[in-house]
């Protein structure tokens, strides 16, 4: 492995309804992780709880946490122990009343904080309930290893989040996420659906030349409830599927991050080079209105 290479994880868990122990799960599977050689470490989004935003309820905010608060400060003395870099999505308290989901991202002490952007509202989804958009904007962060980005779910559909961080200089994507089906929409629209997520986040990686890495959670929450698709993935530049996990069963994934590839792939397919940034007047806009 070149010296300029790094290796990441990608930590696909299933959550139980007690916050202390899906934390100190996570931190096992960080230390499991750093023992396989990864260098930066991934946990899916909001992994101390399970997917709360199935409802609103007000008692719920007493989930969410400071940051620095207790996961950040267990994560970190492990990322410290283990000597690996942490993408640790967090239910932040910024403040009464106001809360983010949100990651710290975490070598030894916290070296930066994205507040997720995008914000759904679709059935079983009530994001908007808990949490205020981000007002961080998109950002990459230097860990030992290399740069990074990362985003949270929702923010997976957005190519311009995934410019804006490309952009940045970021070599790899994270989308640490909560993503699953529907029970009764899963026979009709499962298959559809799951592609069209996968295909989203392939895109992103062609678009920018990019490695991207979706980092999700498996099992069923709720009745009805949720029944979360798994099948976190690593792609490379082109959207080649490097690792891929199951549909249902917890895994960790690692895979390599070869800066000679993502040089290799954009001197063949200079999107960035081509891009007409003197021509896209109006991309800030909701909607170009005809008048």
């Amino acid at each position: 492995m070149s010296p300029n290479n790094f290796r990441v994880a990608l930590v696909q868990m299933a959550m139980s309804a007690d916050p202390a122990a899906n934390l100190e799960k996570a931190a096992a599977r960080v230390e499991e992780a750093a023992r396989k050689g990864a260098q930066v470490v991934c946990l899916p989004e909001l992994f101390r709880s399970h997917y709360f935003c199935q409802r609103e309820d007000a008692a719920l905010f007493d989930l969410a946490e400071t940051v620095p608060g207790p996961s950040t400060e267990r994560l970190a003395a492990v990322a410290r122990k283990a000597g690996v870099a942490v993408v640790a999505p967090i239910f932040e308290k910024r403040a009464p009343g106001l809360y983010h989901n949100s990651a710290a991202i975490l070598e030894g002490d916290q070296i930066g904080l994205y507040r997720k952007m995008h914000i759904p509202d679709d059935p079983a989804f009530y994001e908007k309930y808990y949490f205020a958009p981000g007002d961080l904007g998109f950002r990459a962060f230097d860990t030992k290893a290399g740069r990074i980005g990362t985003l949270i779910c929702w923010d997976q559909w957005y190519p311009e989040a995934a410019r804006l961080t490309a952009l940045q200089g970021a070599s790899v994507i994270f989308y640490p996420t909560a993503i699953g089906w529907h029970p009764h929409e899963k026979a009709q629209h499962g298959i559809t659906q799951r592609d069209a997520w996968r295909t989203i986040q392939r895109g992103h990686a062609i678009a920018n030349g990019v490695y991207v890495a979706a980092v999700n959670r498996v099992g069923h929450e709720g009745n009805p409830g949720l029944e979360f698709w798994g099948t976190s993935f690593l792609c490379d530049p082109f959207g080649v599927v490097i690792v891929e996990a199951s549909a249902d069963k917890e895994e960790i994934l690692v895979g390599e991050i070869d800066l000679a590839r993502i040089e290799e792939v954009r001197r063949n397919w200079p999107f960035l080079r081509d891009r007409r940034i003197d021509a896209y007047g109006g991309i800030e806009q909701r909607f170009l209105d005809h008048r």
